[in-house]
This record gives C-alpha cells, structure tokens and sequence, in this order.
C-alpha cells in the first residue's frame, strides 16, 4: 500500500485563527505554519487561486516547513476558465477593460503566456526544495466532457510539465452513464491523477464522489456536506463537521485507493473554524488505528 499523507486546505483561515486550534504562542505567520506542520505532513494553498503568489512568500513557505512536508497549490482562476479579477492580475500585464472581472478569452494569447510563466515560476522554491505535491486544477462547473476542453487538459498539463498536476471536474457530464469509464480511461492514459471529491449531492456542480486512482499520485478533497452548498457565504458552504461515522466509512475506501497508487493526498476542504483540523486528525487516527 502506497503512503496516505492527510492534511486540510488552507492554514490562515480567519476563522481558524480565531477558533483557538492555534496555541497562543503562535502569534505570527512563521509560528502557525511551523506548528501546522508539525501536526500534518501536507497542506493546500487555496490563496493561488484568488491571486498569483510572489515567488518571495512560496520561499517563506519553504523556509518554514520541515523536510519531507508537501504543498498541494491550486492553480490561479485564470488558468482554469473561471471569471478573474482584474486587480488580481501581474499590474503590468492588466487589460485596459472597464470589466472588474474578465476571462482568458479577454486577454490577448501572448499576455496569457505570460500569465502561466510567472505563476509557475513563483513556485520554484518549492520545486527546489522538494515540497510542491501537485498543482490542483479545479475546472469551472460549465466545463463539460467534450473534445475541446479535454484537448485544454493536456494543454495544462503539458505548460506545468514537469510539475505534476491533479485535475478536478465539477460537471457531471464527466461521470454520466458511459463517460466515466471514458473520463478514467483519458486520465489514465496521460497519467493524470483524478481529483476524487466527497461533496454536497443533487446540484449543478455536483459529481460523484470516484475513488479511483489514475495516476501513481490520487488526490481525494474533502468538502463536506453543507445544506447551504448554493450560499455566496463560504463559511455557510463549507462549515460542515464530518461525523466519526462518516469518517469511518471512508477509512476503508481510502486504505483500497491507496493500494493502487503511489501515494495519496487527502484534503478536508470543510474549512469553517477548526473543522478541517479536527476532521483531519480524526482520519489520521481511523487510518493508524490509534485508539
């Protein structure tokens, strides 16, 4: 059986800061991420997503961290389809737009390559140092199974090469009927792993929770349950507290997937105060078999 790192999304949380998980003598940034590291082996920088980061804050995370500690870094939204903020682009290459929010299509294609080679040279101190686990592509709802935007899969993979990436789909398209085996069987054949997702069921954005391993890496995030899924409020979203017996159910299935891959990265997304911590720690726990 490969290893099963587990670790939570995100480390900074207001409401984590503020639900006293952190002792009081981790009063500063350096102080928080040398603790979290010493509780898990593996975290996930959500921030990527809203905002390239400066190559001077991933060397700080370096620094900072212990050998052999992994970070998983979701990719900018830019480089995934999803709507961006104007202000959240490099200053210099912004478009002249009256637009707050604009898509790749906006952008003229020289500016986009651009855009892809700053933000994956940013995270060379973490390629240096041997702590980038892989970059999380976390494709937008409205991107369907279809030729195009598989072809924009191996593209992504591809510009990141040889930093790994893991890809996560949020169109049920990708799982319907006969297209699972084809979305596993495309995966498979690249050698990309499949973001497996345990998430709210019945909505648009909704997919199946597949735990499959595609690549020797399988990746499996953790969203929870929230009835209020659909809410702009992402504490109202993610503020699940996954039960024991929900975590139990899931112990197994992550000890088979892990038999068929190499190692396997497991992410509480359910970040509402210290919820993922806690969940985190229970799952650690169920998966050692500690009392």
């Amino acid at each position: 059986m490969g290893g099963i790192r587990v670790g939570t999304a995100s480390w900074t949380d207001k409401t984590l800061l503020a639900s006293g998980w952190y002792p009081q003598a981790a009063d500063t940034a350096e102080q928080r991420l040398a603790y979290y590291a010493r509780q898990f082996p593996l975290v996930e920088v959500d921030s990527t997503y809203y905002s390239p980061p400066a190559e001077q804050t991933v060397q700080l995370w370096a620094e900072r961290t212990p050998a052999g500690f992994l970070f998983n870094v979701k990719a900018f939204s830019l480089l995934t389809g999803h709507p961006t903020k104007v202000s959240s682009i490099f200053k210099d290459l912004r478009p002249e737009t009256d637009k707050t929010s604009v898509y790749p299509r906006d952008l003229d294609p020289k500016t986009t390559d651009e855009i892809w080679d700053r933000f994956l040279s940013a995270l060379r101190p973490l390629t240096d140092a041997g702590k980038l686990g892989v970059l999380l592509f976390q494709f937008p709802p409205w991107f369907t199974i279809r030729r195009s935007n598989k072809d924009y899969v191996l593209e992504a993979a591809e510009r990141c090469r040889p930093l790994p990436i893991a890809v996560e789909f949020r169109h049920e398209s990708w799982f319907a009927g006969d297209n699972r085996a084809e979305t596993l069987d495309f995966l498979r054949r690249h050698h990309l792993p499949l973001v497996c997702v345990d998430m709210p069921q019945g909505h648009k954005s909704s997919i199946p929770p597949v735990v499959e391993a595609t690549a020797d890496r399988a990746v499996v995030r953790f969203h929870g349950h929230s009835d209020k899924w659909t809410s702009r409020d992402i504490y109202e979203k993610f503020g699940y507290l996954y039960s024991e017996r929900e975590l139990k159910d899931w112990a197994p299935k992550l000890e088979q997937l892990a038999d068929t891959a190499g190692e396997t990265h497991v992410l509480m997304n359910n970040c509402y105060s210290d919820y993922a911590q806690r969940n985190a720690r229970q799952l650690v726990d169920l998966l050692t078999g500690a009392d």
